[in-house]
């Protein structure tokens, strides 16, 4: 089993930054694709970034590439989104997510994903 707690969610004005971070539990933390998923209010959950286990190969959702950066700590089992440039329409809850095969981290695919956090709060206000 893997736990993972989000944290680093807030209020931000339109073209400020945040740093979401995600703590593991577990001792296989270095083997598995990592990603952060989002869901605004009325709207399905969708893939923000991914990361492969070794964290040298990401993935990004058009809409936020060039403003996203994922990047993960195996020694701290910690995953990491840095956000630039925030937009009033990157306002949503986002989820941490683990478990995905290397293989599949490229698709975006919350299906890929055995463990869920429970989400933290972004809000861009413009």
């Amino acid at each position: 089993q893997v736990q993972l707690v989000e944290s680093g969610g807030g209020l931000v004005q339109a073209g400020g930054s945040l740093r979401l971070s995600c703590a593991a539990s577990g001792r296989t933390f270095g083997t598995y694709a990592m990603g952060w998923f989002r869901q605004a209010p009325g709207k399905e959950r969708e893939f923000v970034a991914a990361l492969r286990s070794s964290g040298g190969v990401t993935y990004y959702a058009d809409s936020v590439k060039g403003r996203f950066s994922i990047s993960r700590d195996n020694a701290k089992n910690t995953v990491y989104l840095q956000m630039h440039s925030l937009k009033p329409e990157d306002t949503a809850v986002y989820f941490c997510a683990a478990g995905a095969k290397d293989s599949s981290a490229y698709r975006g695919d919350e299906r890929d994903y055995d463990y869920w956090g429970q989400g933290t709060q972004v809000t861009v206000s413009s």
